[in-house]
């Protein structure tokens, strides 16, 4: 488990971390502004493109072969990005890293399900929610430690170097360590090449016109979205057909009948669409706004990853006990945090604006531990072992599709408001706070759903 938590940190930390590098990669590289987008949502989307297949993969043949072959790729691809020396090499690094990232995670919770009964999972989710909590938010400190220690010329390139020692070692010992095949994973069969086209063809439609909200102009490119839903409609009546035909599907759609899977995965697109969004503003108004160093930018930030930490270990010990009741508890938690973080904000100006933030971030932070942790436990919670990496990938397809949604919804009203005032970073930032609390509110509504109709199942 502490192979699988240690790969899983390592690729989700590069969603974030290469957010502070962005100014030294374009002054080194020279990069468009196309370019740049390409480097921090490429990633992204490759990452989301294969979680699925590689979910059903895993779940047919092994876990521990998709988890090392993943590793492999991430680490040389890391290599690669590091010793970059043009724009289309990094992109091309980053398209790999995130692809390959795509095929490690979904065996990191296969692997928990796979590995502990359904009454144990708690503490090894919870363990799980806070490396997805952590790695976002220590992102930015890391990248600016490191590029504060190697210097701004060069140092963008040690965010990738770090990242192949770690890898070299988690190979060997996930290979030594992490369990083969099993008689509990699905049978070794087809793993549906048709409904694999589709979904990729489908999301892969949906987040493009997302991730290039900012280069792609006119109504037109928004076309893209609505054919990439019928492309997704096309892949669940394929479905529906490979399962009426007792053949192999790629997803299992009977999971979505199981109310806990339904809203969890719900609760948790609107949950990333506001969570991710939140550090990608922040690091825009601390470094653009109130001139702080890429370290300073990182160090702000870290009152939300401790509270994240601790709120995450907190949630899985005692999930089994409170249920969805606790997600409501963090996600009221989060929603309170944020709107502090806006009044600080009011009465507080200049660069005091991080001291004045940090509580507001702690609670936010305490909150957020509550919510992703035990949402991933209840949400896989009933989901059979034999399903696990599929499940897993619907999953987090769905917190990447959100992330682009909120980087898209909430990027498009900060920049818009950015360029009404001014330049008033500060105003921006509050501006796309108040978008980030709509999609917390939505999760809200999502976790309150299941709770009523929890409380309406149980006998009286």
């Amino acid at each position: 488990m502490t192979v699988a938590l240690i790969a899983a940190f390592m690729t989700l930390l590069d969603v974030s971390i290469v957010n502070v590098a962005l100014p030294s990669i374009q002054t080194d590289l020279g990069l468009s502004s196309g370019g740049l987008q390409w480097v921090l949502s490429g990633y992204a989307l490759a990452f989301g493109l294969v979680l699925v297949p590689a979910g059903r993969f895993g779940d047919a043949h092994g876990r521990r072969r998709l988890f090392v072959l993943g590793l492999a790729g991430f680490t040389a691809a890391s290599a690669a990005a590091g010793v970059a020396d043009s724009e289309l090499w990094l992109i091309c690094a980053r398209l790999v890293q995130g692809a390959s990232a795509g095929v490690v995670n979904p065996q990191v919770s296969g692997l928990v399900q796979q590995m502990f009964k359904p009454a144990e999972r708690g503490k090894p989710f919870g363990a799980l929610g806070a490396t997805i909590g952590i790695s976002t938010a220590l992102g930015p400190l890391l990248g600016g430690a490191i590029i504060a220690i190697a210097g701004t010329e060069d140092g963008w390139r040690w965010i990738f170097y770090i990242n192949v020692p770690v890898g070299i070692v988690a190979i060997v010992l996930g290979t030594r360590w992490i369990p083969g095949h099993t008689g509990e994973e699905a049978p070794r069969r087809g793993v549906d090449p048709i409904g694999v086209v589709l979904l990729g063809a489908g999301v892969a439609l949906v987040l493009l016109p997302l991730v290039q909200e900012r280069e792609w102009h006119g109504p037109i490119v928004w076309l893209l979205i609505l054919a990439g839903l019928v492309v997704l409609g096309l892949f669940v009546a394929w479905e529906r057909l490979q399962m009426r035909r007792r053949a192999s599907p790629l997803v299992d759609l009977t999971l979505f009948r199981r109310r806990s899977f339904a809203l969890g995965s719900l609760l948790a697109l609107a949950y990333f669409a506001g969570f991710t969004t939140t550090f990608f503003i922040f690091t825009l108004f601390l470094q653009n706004g109130l001139h702080y160093s890429a370290l300073e930018a990182g160090l702000t930030v870290t009152p939300f990853a401790l509270g994240s930490a601790s709120g995450a270990m907190l949630g899985g010990r005692i999930v089994n006990r409170y249920g969805r009741v606790l997600v409501v508890t963090g996600l009221c938690m989060v929603i309170g945090g944020l709107a502090l973080v806006i009044l600080a904000l009011h009465f507080v100006e200049g660069r005091g604006a991080g001291f004045a933030t940090a509580l507001p971030l702690l609670c936010a932070g305490i909150g957020s531990g509550l919510v992703i942790s035990p949402n991933q436990n209840l949400t896989l919670s009933q989901v059979p072992v034999a399903e696990a990496g599929s499940a897993g990938g619907v999953l987090q397809t769905g917190q990447r599709i959100g992330s682009a949604i909120g980087i898209a919804a909430i990027g498009a009203v900060f920049f818009s408001r950015l360029a009404t005032t001014d330049g008033n970073y500060a105003d921006a930032f509050r501006t796309g706070l108040y978008v980030t609390i709509g999609f917390m509110v939505l999760a809200l509504a999502a976790a309150t759903a299941d709770v009523i109709a929890g409380h309406r199942e149980r006998p009286s």
